[in-house]
């Protein structure tokens, strides 16, 4: 039953001592709201949406971000009334966070050229693999500067009325308060940042005006991307007509300040305790990541490895795989089905821990079977499409454990690719923090990753609402008083009485990691002839 007074938390709502951070993720919108002396968690809300795959381009419809970012505020109002006996008039701060990099290209009046092309699109091989030679970085398939220059490179018909880029969570920032800005992270998967100035790379800056002269209708790249800004620093408040955008209701008033938008890399940093030195961690959605911060540059440039920032700037090594949970999730929503079909339907969250429990019955290397979970193009294997298969051989051990726990492993098959490369480059971890949807059931694939990653995996509880919690950590150390640097924020204040959960790796289920991944390798040639052979189904909007 509702209360009928407000309670503690409905008190310092009402005073405004809190934090809204919203997060538009892959597959889900979510709106959380935050004690913003404490960060605790005082309510949530979200909303379901997935991508759609048009005339073979990975996108979400606008008017599907703004009904979502919509729904998910209405939800977490209602969360409010419901639970403290409040309504949501004002927050003390908020901030906005969605997945990194991809295209979206503005014309003067702000209006989109061209549909959104997500992260998840790899049609931009020309253009990363020219400016990873020229800049001598390493610039991925889904960098916002690769979708760019390739849509140069083709000569696109809307390229002359380009006169902004920006990524997600920059362009509903800029809805919510008119302001044009990026947060340092989220910039980073635009453009290489300069860490020394916190800025675009003035010297790669140059190099990109030179080899695009006379291809775009600007002087400068730099006269189409956002402004950087810094963790804790200024980027706007929230206008009338921002306002009545978030919330049609009209209850939520203008006036708030915001913090820079940010990545969900970023964010998951900060869900994670993960920005300073020698920390780490790893997200898990639809696609999956892992992020360290580096003590040194790396000494060569790695297709499989990209640098990007902290939310307060310092450099960041990122494995970013295209794809992540989703074929999983695919599988698990199979066996649902059944059970609906059967005529005894299960609780979607109890078939999720019911499959997930059993893959650690599974033999250690899963018993000969592999999951390819690709459905998009992987760089990190050089696979331009996907196409999800499941294969054995005839004498493998086909059985319901085993095969959940390959749909695990091949979770973290590219994830561990890569971070192979980060161990030769003699990078140090001192401990590496996981969060996403696919560690919910305790200890299952916390305990696989560990194993795939020969190294400790944490999960530390403040970090239960993930990317949506970061960012509005981060929006509640902007108004913070004496704050210090972030890194000290969320190791003093935040994260001080954190309980965390870590597994460490075994040795048998390291060797059995090794086995399957060896296979999973070996039998990449079978995704390569699948994507030659098998096209894709046409659609369109």
């Amino acid at each position: 039953m509702a209360p009928t007074t407000p309670t503690t938390a409905g008190e310092a709502i009402i005073a405004g001592r809190t934090a809204l951070g919203i997060e538009l993720g892959s597959t889900r919108i979510k709106a959380c709201l935050i004690d913003s002396a404490t960060a605790e968690v005082l309510a949530v809300g979200s909303h379901e949406w997935q991508n759609e795959l048009v005339d073979r381009v990975w996108t979400y419809h606008l008017d599907a971000v703004w009904s979502g970012l919509q729904a998910a505020f209405a939800d977490l109002a209602g969360a409010v009334q419901r639970d403290h006996a409040v309504a949501v008039t004002s927050v003390g701060a908020i901030g906005v966070s969605a997945m990194m990099h991809g295209y979206l290209a503005l014309d003067e009046s702000r209006e989109l050229l061209v549909p959104f092309r997500t992260w998840r699109n790899t049609s931009t091989a020309s253009a990363a693999a020219e400016l990873s030679e020229r800049f001598g970085v390493n610039i991925p398939l889904r960098w916002s500067i690769a979708h760019l220059h390739q849509a140069v490179l083709d000569a696109e018909p809307h390229l002359p009325n380009v006169r902004r880029i920006t990524t997600l969570a920059g362009l509903v920032h800029e809805r919510l308060t008119g302001v044009d800005v990026l947060g340092v992270g989220d910039a980073s998967g635009m453009f290489p940042i300069d860490p020394a100035t916190g800025g675009y790379d003035a010297a790669l800056v140059r190099e990109y005006d030179a080899l695009a002269a006379g291809r775009l209708p600007v002087a400068s790249i730099l006269d189409l991307l956002p402004e950087v800004r810094s963790a804790g620093e200024a980027a706007g408040i929230l206008t009338a007509a921002g306002g009545a955008l978030l919330d049609p209701s009209g209850a939520l008033q203008p006036g708030i300040p915001l913090c820079p938008p940010e990545g969900d890399a970023g964010t998951g940093m900060v869900a994670t305790n993960s920005v300073a030195p020698r920390t780490g961690n790893v997200s898990a959605g639809t696609s999956i990541f892992a992020m360290v911060v580096l003590e040194r540059p790396l000494t060569a440039v790695h297709h499989e490895l990209d640098v990007v920032t902290t939310p307060a700037g310092d450099p960041v090594a990122m494995v970013h795989c295209n794809n992540g949970a989703s074929e999983l999730a695919a599988w698990v929503g199979l066996f649902e089905r059944f059970a609906v079909a059967a005529g005894a339907p299960i609780d979607a969250d109890l078939v999720f821990e019911t499959l997930f429990t059993e893959a650690l019955a599974g033999d250690a290397d899963a018993g000969g079977l592999l999951a390819y979970n690709l459905l998009a193009g992987e760089p990190i294997i050089d696979l331009p499409e996907g196409r999800p298969l499941f294969v054995r051989t005839p004498d493998s051990e086909f059985t319901l454990a085993n095969f959940m726990r390959a749909q695990v492993h091949g979770v973290f098959a590219t994830l561990s690719i890569g971070m192979r490369v980060l161990a030769d480059e003699q990078v140090q971890v001192d401990r590496m923090f996981a969060h996403g949807g696919v560690f919910r059931t305790a200890g299952v694939a916390q305990r696989i990753l560990a194993n795939a990653l020969d190294a400790p995996v944490a999960i530390a509880s403040t970090a239960s609402e993930g990317g949506a919690w970061g960012i509005a950590v981060l929006a509640a150390f902007g108004i913070a008083p004496d704050r210090g640097s972030l890194a000290d924020y969320l190791r003093d204040r935040v994260f001080r009485t954190a309980a965390v959960a870590t597994i460490s790796p075994d040795v048998a289920g390291v060797a059995g990691y090794t086995t399957f991944l060896d296979r999973y390798r070996a039998g990449l040639a079978a995704e390569r002839v699948a994507v030659e052979s098998i096209a894709h189904r046409t659609t369109s909007l």
